[in-house]
């Protein structure tokens, strides 16, 4: 059991993820401080039960055989864990901390003559690096250097070394909006496996707009197991959102005499849209007739419409109005129709 992370002092050039060094995240009290604050989160229910006593005398719980049978089961249970883990803290505290699970992992990447101190000493050497990759809440920290990836958590610490670890994409969520933005934002869950047996697989999660300074950071490339579209950008959430709604508008039929040509924006694929302004009458609104073949794919159409957005203020992308590429009317969301 570890303490979370020593604060840090962080700064974002270009969003990379760079931190100020600071104090050594394996210093030589951490597992001794670590195993008091695992001892007295334990602690807590028995206090709890001993200030209800006070609290709440009417319930007779300082006479433990007067107690109610569901306090009496809660103190039981919760001195039974108190002891159990005073028993683990007393065994990891033993011989040097060696049966510390920590210690443990550590030793697996010692060299032959040395410890696993001499690994901590490396780690923390790292750590005080200003281009470490550092991110996610203080309860759940992922710090990438130039050897290592490590998880830290409030109770624990995964370790593993970078050149002996597979990562994949296992999972991702997406969410609307985030409390401090108007935003949609994608956490991606990726699984860290060690091909080290001593050493055990553990979850890392991180924001997709951060998967690529990840990667930068990372000597082994990341599988996509799950198949998962990563949004590593705001545009990239934009264009999907856009396609979708685009999909639901009213179709284009291409009169029989005229062939589509490729997307004069990428030249790979074939022009897909044609601008109709369908979204009030033809001389109402912000939004004109547009009368310029269909010239562009639905991905080139998107990216035009986000690069036109004002990048402050993501929550009107939506709703706006923009000029077409080619003959500068400005047209809206509901106006970009699929050919057919």
């Amino acid at each position: 059991m570890l303490p979370a992370e020593d604060k840090e002092t962080a700064f974002s050039p270009k969003s990379r993820k760079y931190t100020f060094g600071g104090s050594a995240l394996l210093r030589g009290g951490s597992l001794k401080k670590g195993n008091h604050v695992g001892f007295v989160t334990f602690l807590l229910s028995p206090g709890y039960y001993v200030g209800m006593c006070f609290a709440a005398p009417e319930k007779q719980l300082c006479s433990f055989y007067e107690a109610p049978d569901a306090w009496k089961s809660f103190f039981a249970t919760a001195v039974l864990a108190l002891t159990v883990a005073g028993i683990f803290a007393y065994y990891w505290a033993r011989n040097g901390w060696s049966n510390h699970p920590l210690v443990k992992t550590l030793s697996t990447y010692a060299l032959p003559h040395s410890g696993w101190r001499a690994v901590a000493s490396s780690i923390n050497t790292e750590f005080r690096r200003i281009d470490k990759f550092a991110t996610g809440a203080p309860g759940a920290r992922v710090i990438v250097t130039d050897t290592w990836i490590l998880k830290v958590t409030t109770y624990s610490l995964h370790v593993a070394q970078q050149r002996d670890i597979h990562l994949t994409v296992v999972d991702c969520k997406q969410h609307d909006l985030l409390p401090d933005s108007n935003m949609p934002v994608q956490f991606l869950t990726i699984r860290v496996a060690s091909v080290n047996p001593s050493v055990k697989p553990f979850d890392i999660r991180l924001n997709s707009s951060e998967y690529g300074e990840l990667q930068e950071k990372l000597h082994a490339p990341i599988r996509n197991a799950a198949n998962v579209v990563i949004h590593q950008s705001l545009s990239d959430m934009f264009l999907e959102t856009f396609t979708s709604l685009v999909e639901m508008n009213q179709t284009y039929t291409v009169p029989s005499n005229q062939e589509l040509d490729l997307c004069i924006g990428c030249m790979q694929t074939r022009a897909s849209v044609k601008l109709l302004k369908n979204c009030q009458e033809p001389h109402e609104g912000e939004c004109q007739p547009c009368f310029c073949r269909p010239m562009w794919c639905l991905l080139c159409v998107g990216k035009w419409f986000a690069s036109q957005q004002d990048q402050q203020h993501p929550e009107t992308w939506l709703s706006s109005h923009v000029p077409c590429p080619t003959c500068r009317a400005k047209f809206c969301i509901l106006d970009v129709c699929m050919v057919q």
